[in-house]
C-alpha cells in the first residue's frame, strides 16, 4: 500500500498523467463540436493520425513548430469539410463515413510517410516543444513540465464551454443539434451551422494528432494514435456533452493509462501485463457505464436533415 501511495503522490506521475491526457481533451473537444451540431465524427481516428503526420511533416521540411500546428489544424479541417460534404450536404450515413474518412486519412499518411522516406528503418526524428520552464518556481511545477500544446488544450475548454453557453454562435450549434426545424425556423441555416462545427471539430482532432509527433515524441511512426480517437468519442458520453467533464472524463482516463504503467514496472501484483493494459479501459468503460444512463444527448444527433422535411 505504501509503495500505490508513493506512486500516486509522486509529481512525475501527475506530470505523466497531464501529458497523456492532453491528446484526449483536444480530440474530445473536437468530437464535442461536432455531436452539439448533431453530427457523429468517427473519422477523429484517421484525422489523428493524418493531423501527427502533416504537423510533423511540415517541422521537418522546415516549418517552424506552430506552423506545423497549424498544418495539422489545417489537415484536420480539410477532412473535416469531406466529412460534412458527405453527412449534411449528402445525407449519407455519418458511421459509414466516418469510418470512411477514418480509413482514407490513415492510408494517406502511411502512403504519404512511404513516399516521402522509402530507404528509412527508423523514422526520422524533429525538435519537440520544450517544456515551459519559465513556469519554473511558480509552484505550478507539474504544469511546467508540460509544453504549451497542454496549456493551449487547458485554455480550449474553458473557451469551448464560453462558445457553446455564452455566444450565439453556440446557441446555433446547440439548436440545430436538438431541432434543426426549429433552428431552420428562426433563420438559421443548419448546413453551414453543422458545416462550421464539423470543420472547427476536425481542426482539434488534428491539432491532437500532431501533439503526438510534436510534443509526446519527436517522430511520426505507424499506430501511434492507437484508439486515442475511440476514446475520445466514448469520453464525449461520459461527459454528457459539456466541455468541463470532457476535462474530467480524460483526466480520468490518463490516470489510470498513467498508474498501469507504473504497476508494471513496479511489480506490487504480479500478473500478466495485459491485466495492466486493460486497466485503464475497463475502468474507463465502467465509468462511462454508470454516467452515459443520465447523459442527455442532443435529440438530433446522428439524423440527416434535409430542409422543407418534416
Amino acid at each position: 500500500m505504501s509503495d500505490l501511495l508513493d506512486i500516486l503522490t509522486a509529481a512525475p506521475f501527475w506530470i505523466a498523467v497531464l501529458r497523456i491526457a492532453t491528446p484526449l481533451i483536444l480530440g474530445t473537444l473536437g468530437v464535442l463540436l461536432c455531436e452539439r451540431a448533431g453530427v457523429l465524427n468517427l473519422g477523429i481516428e484517421g484525422i489523428m493520425v493524418a493531423g501527427a503526420f502533416s504537423g510533423w511533416l511540415a517541422v521537418y521540411a522546415g516549418a517552424p513548430l506552430w506552423l506545423g500546428v497549424a498544418v495539422a489544424a489545417l489537415t484536420g479541417a480539410i477532412f473535416g469539410l469531406l466529412h460534412a460534404f458527405l453527412t449534411v450536404g449528402l445525407a449519407l450515413s455519418q458511421h459509414v463515413a466516418g469510418l470512411g474518412i477514418t480509413l482514407l486519412a490513415t492510408s494517406l499518411s502511411y502512403y504519404g510517410y512511404r513516399v516521402s522516406f522509402p530507404k528509412v528503418d527508423t523514422p526520422p526524428t524533429v525538435t519537440p516543444f520544450a517544456p515551459m520552464h519559465w513556469l519554473d518556481g511558480t509552484g505550478l511545477d507539474i504544469l511546467a513540465a508540460q509544453t504549451p500544446l497542454t496549456l493551449l488544450a487547458l485554455a480550449l475548454v474553458p473557451l469551448v464551454a464560453w462558445l457553446l453557453y455564452r455566444t450565439p454562435a453556440g446557441l446555433a450549434i446547440r439548436m440545430v443539434g436538438e431541432n434543426p426545424q426549429a433552428a431552420e425556423g428562426q433563420g438559421v441555416s443548419v448546413a453551414a451551422t453543422r458545416t462550421t462545427a464539423i470543420v472547427a471539430g476536425s481542426a482539434l482532432m488534428g491539432v491532437a494528432g500532431s501533439f503526438l509527433t510534436l510534443s509526446a515524441f519527436n517522430a511520426f511512426f505507424f499506430n501511434m494514435v492507437n484508439g486515442r480517437g475511440w476514446v475520445c468519442v466514448a469520453l464525449v458520453v461520459f461527459a454528457s456533452w459539456r466541455p468541463g467533464k470532457a476535462l474530467l472524463g480524460a483526466l480520468l482516463f490518463a490516470f489510470f493509462d498513467a498508474l498501469q504503467l507504473r504497476l508494471q514496472t513496479s511489480g506490487l501484483v504480479n500478473v500478466p501485463y495485459q491485466v495492466y493494459l486493460m486497466l485503464p479501459y475497463l475502468l474507463s468503460i465502467l465509468a462511462l457505464v454508470l454516467v452515459a444512463r443520465k447523459a442527455a444527448y442532443p435529440q438530433a444527433l446522428m439524423k440527416p436533415y434535409r430542409k422543407g422535411e418534416r
